[in-house]
């Protein structure tokens, strides 16, 4: 018996843990994994700002087409802010609203609350283009607002710039 207890003692005087081998493994796996995860971040972080941008444009895209509607069909006042075409002056009389006719006279027509964020330069500024401007011009010719782009000019994953959204 005396001499399974001198063992026990001479086996529990060995340390346990990782050698260096192991630990540099254990990096180098560690690395890996992280260098094909940052990519992935961020190509989701890219698409989600695009999920983004879409919505943007079709809010205010569907503000300019009810701001026309109102303006066919004789329920906004004078042509304070109504071009020949019944297109909207700026966009922020999308949002400031404009003075119904008739007997909503006195009330104003709002179409937005407020200009949505471009979600790629991080600002409420759009492009915009009125009606009688090429449909790629990236310059405004200040009749009316008929379309709106980003001011970015970054490009998508299929190569397609942000502006010709």
């Amino acid at each position: 018996m005396g001499s399974v207890s001198i063992r026990k003692l001479q086996n529990s005087g060995r340390r346990s843990g990782m050698t260096l081998v192991e630990l540099i493994v254990a990096f180098t796996i560690l690395l890996v994994l992280t260098s094909m995860a940052v990519p992935l971040a961020r190509s989701n972080v890219r698409r989600l700002q695009e999920r983004q941008l879409r919505q943007s444009l079709d809010e205010i895209r569907k503000a300019i087409d009810k701001y026309k509607d109102y303006a066919d069909s004789g329920k906004l006042g004078p042509p304070d802010g109504v071009d020949t075409f019944n297109y909207p002056k700026t966009l922020d009389s999308l949002v400031e609203g404009v003075k119904g006719a008739g007997a909503a006279a006195d009330t104003k027509v709002k179409f937005l609350r407020r200009l949505p964020l471009d979600p790629m330069t991080k600002s409420r500024e759009w492009g915009v283009r009125s009606m009688q401007d090429d449909p790629k011009s990236q310059g405004w010719g200040g009749q009316n607002v008929f379309d709106v782009y980003s001011k970015s000019t970054d490009k998508a994953a299929d190569g397609t710039p942000y502006s010709e959204w």
